[in-house]
């Protein structure tokens, strides 16, 4: 049965619970300046951030409005077990392997900060710069070589950040091939290069909309420990007293509490952070096709790596002048 706190109880919980947000003065600036912005350094931490505050706001508020805490951690045990073993096994088989594991590897992925920060992308559009000065130079033949051995390109050796991401060398040096050899016009690369990333795009979403319907199951299998609360109930309505049979219903209502919680407390939100990642992870990929596609309408390379940092997000846009500045330093 939920019973309520005394008075002194329910004063002591306000004030252990308020001084989290009221003696942290710089918790408000920091969200709003962009020190917790979901694109730089301190992802991880807004992802921690906003499962504590979820966390603290959703049981401080129960203890404060006067409800037994311990009511809910002693049924939790078995009604996570219902719910949230159910909802994996639904998972495991609505999904292929490779699913299963991107969207593990997608999880953890948001503790760590993003693949490519502000000086990553300076030393992408540096590497697209100098092939491009090099081919308008010498010809396109002049960076045949570097093109067909990344790996030993004095050039590519220059950017060690593009150089280890396989799949974006990849898409550079097969884009290269093309415009080398395939006399390509340039809607034509640019529709091959936009099916492409369609298709880098829906295999990188994939574990963000699987875990998001995973997030909407759940609020549905909390009838199923529900009901399983009620046939027990049931099962024990002549013989227990009124007491029993209060903490037995109120057990049941637990898992459809911890359901709804679940689902749009931690795992809908973690699948949206999981899809802007995606989207956040592409935008390298669309910088190289801008780039490219700019240079085949003929474009000099300056104007062409502009068209490229315009796609950028202000927090990661390096300004005009110290991209002019990088892209004169280099050799």
């Amino acid at each position: 049965m939920v019973r309520a706190l005394p008075n002194a109880d329910v004063e002591a919980a306000r004030q252990t619970l308020y001084p989290v947000i009221s003696r942290s003065p710089s918790f408000a600036h920091r969200l709003c300046n962009g020190t917790f912005s979901r694109f730089g350094r301190e992802a991880p931490m807004l992802v921690i951030v906003g499962m504590v505050l979820v966390t603290a706001f959703v049981f401080g508020g129960f203890i404060i409005a006067g409800g037994h805490i311990m009511v809910i951690v002693e049924a939790a045990a078995i009604e996570l077990f219902i719910i949230g073993g159910g909802a994996l096994g639904a998972f495991v088989v609505g999904n292929s392997m490779k699913t299963v594991k991107a969207s593990i590897a997608g999880i953890l992925a948001l503790l760590k900060p993003p693949a490519f920060q502000r000086a990553d992308y300076i030393e992408l559009l540096k590497l697209l710069y100098e092939l491009l000065m090099k081919a308008r130079k010498d010809g396109l033949m002049a960076i045949e070589e570097h093109v067909e051995n990344p790996s030993s390109s004095a050039i590519f050796q220059k950017y060690p950040k593009v150089l280890n991401d396989h799949h974006l060398l990849d898409f550079i040096t097969d884009a290269l091939r093309l415009i080398i050899g395939g006399n390509l016009a340039p809607h034509e690369l640019e529709a091959l290069l936009d099916t492409e990333l369609e298709t880098h795009h829906h295999e990188a979403m994939e574990p963000s909309h699987a875990i998001q319907t995973a997030a909407d199951g759940l609020p549905t299998f909390r009838i199923v420990p529900a009901v399983l609360g009620i046939v027990k109930v049931m099962s024990i309505f002549g013989d227990a007293p009124p007491a029993v049979l209060g903490a037995k219903v109120a057990s049941a209502l637990v898992g459809t509490f911890l359901g709804i919680l679940m689902g749009y407390g931690y795992i809908g939100p973690m699948a949206a952070a999981m899809g802007a990642r995606a989207h956040q992870d592409s935008k390298p990929f669309e910088m190289v096709k801008m780039t490219l596609v700019a240079t085949l309408r003929g474009y000099p390379p300056p104007v062409a790596i502009e068209f490229a940092r315009k796609l950028l997000f202000a927090d990661m846009r390096p300004s005009f002048a110290d991209l002019e500045a990088e892209l004169k330093a280099t050799k």
